[in-house]
């Protein structure tokens, strides 16, 4: 199984069965623009600038958990209504990127960037100010709309200024920053309710967004030179999203990696009620256990980023991850439905440990592949990436109750189907046993062109 290696996309023409002779390199190939070298060699504060954007929406989201009581009182809504608040934030964020992706192909990266951030802290304010339920669900949809740009563009950043195995080291290294914080969160929205109320949460998110502004301005240089931004309008971004949607192995890594996502999704919204309410744990214990899965992902990202990247295909490695979740899936519903009689929490606990921990090898490598598939459209990409993510995911997120209260086997069921299915995705698009042959190597780079249907 070969390594996958960078895209020339120009080098390649898509209505003929082998490569072209390569035209004389350009000056703007042949070095990278000087911009991208400075924030190379930046090294640690560009990931510290990319893992805090990436971070944001986590803590956006899952700061404001401990809040939910206090907003039902506060608003004097229902707690349904109340509910309405995080989907609104999360459908923001799904279908923010579908806009910004594109925005960031033909402007750039920091001026969309930098206008995101601003509506971002504009709408965390206005959280703070809502008198109603129904404010609040509006300023949380916008939350999530700016806060998209933050997402899409640190991946497409990183897609700018890497590639082939640096970029897949780099998302690992991203993800040690990016998954403390849906650990930390929680946290600290308990200790902000201690000394103030729910909106005391947003104050703090807009102060954090305010600073991650100033940082982003003062430190992210553009990444995308001139020469590589689109010149198209709204055709020319639908076009690039359909030649996207069309390739074959990108829609594979893609779905793999929503599918795996919306695994980690159903654990996250179940697992409070898993390990509190059928298992009889305290808050106490289910907080250690959550902080130890989100232990076991970050120190899986960083073996698979530190020792795998560029020793072992990402293929390889992204497959053995895809078959070590399906089996902890299958593991859980067996143990959840009684197969094996009466079981503690233990099992359990023992069986989300293993399938998130494989979480941290599946998704830098999915998200690596897929934009290795588009130089050309890294927001595009980005866009469609983390919108699929986002979206599958909510949708996994409520079957998980759909039996009720009384087993754990909804959870077990969602989660190996979407396991299974990231798999099959995996296996039957990308095919990974098949050598990959250049003119199968990118997106033609020209949005008008069309994929040619060439498979691989």
């Amino acid at each position: 199984m070969p390594e996958s290696g960078p895209t020339t996309p120009e080098h390649i023409s898509p209505s003929v069965s082998g490569p072209v002779p390569a035209p004389a390199p350009s000056p703007s190939r042949t070095a990278a623009p000087a911009a991208v070298t400075a924030a190379r060699r930046a090294g640690l504060l560009v990931t510290l600038v990319l893992g805090g954007l990436t971070a944001l929406p986590p803590l956006s989201m899952d700061m404001y958990l401990p809040a939910l009581p206090d907003v039902t009182v506060g608003l004097g809504a229902p707690a349904a209504t109340v509910q309405l608040t995080l989907t609104a934030c999360l459908a923001g964020m799904a279908l923010g990127q579908l806009v910004v992706g594109p925005m960031s192909d033909r402007w750039g990266r920091r001026r969309p960037l930098l206008v995101g951030m601003t509506v971002y802290v504009a709408a965390t304010a206005a959280c703070a100010f809502a008198t109603g339920a129904e404010m609040l669900i509006a300023f949380r949809l916008l939350q999530g709309l700016a806060g998209a740009a933050g997402i899409v563009i640190a991946r497409a950043v990183v897609r700018d200024l890497y590639d082939g195995v640096e970029m897949a080291r780099f998302f690992s290294t991203l993800m040690l920053i990016s998954g403390v914080a849906p650990i930390v969160a929680p946290l600290i929205g308990a200790q902000i309710l201690r000394v103030t109320d729910w909106r005391g949460v947003f104050h703090v998110l807009t102060v954090v967004g305010v600073l991650l502004t100033l940082v982003v301005a003062k430190w992210l240089h553009e990444t995308l030179p001139p020469e590589r931004r689109h010149s198209g309008g709204v055709g020319h971004a639908l076009r690039t999203m359909r030649a996207l949607a069309a390739d074959r192995v990108f829609t594979g890594y893609t779905l793999a990696g929503g599918l795996a996502f919306a695994a980690l999704f159903a654990y996250i919204s179940a697992s409070p009620f898993v390990v509190q309410s059928l298992y009889g744990a305290s808050p106490q214990t289910f907080g250690l256990l959550f902080a130890a899965n989100s232990i076991g992902l970050v120190a899986v990202g960083q073996i698979n980023g530190k020792l795998l990247v560029g020793r072992v295909s990402l293929d390889k490695v992204l497959g053995f991850g895809l078959a070590v979740i399906a089996l902890a899936a299958l593991a859980l519903l067996l143990i959840t439905a009684g197969v094996f009689g009466e079981t503690g929490l233990l099992p359990v606990a023992a069986g989300l440990f293993v399938l998130m921990s494989a979480m941290g090898v599946t998704l830098p490598n999915t998200n690596a592949q897929a934009l290795m598939r588009a130089p050309h459209a890294a927001g595009s990409a980005s866009a469609l990436l983390g919108t699929s993510s986002f979206l599958v995911g909510a949708i996994a997120s409520p079957l998980v109750g759909i039996a009720g209260e009384a087993t754990a086997v909804p959870m077990a069921v969602v989660q190996l189907v979407c396991a299974l299915g990231a798999l099959g995705c995996f296996l039957g698009l990308c095919r990974p046993w098949r050598a990959r042959r250049a003119q199968d190597t990118a997106v033609p780079a020209a949005a008008d062109e069309e994929p040619g249907g060439a498979g691989r």
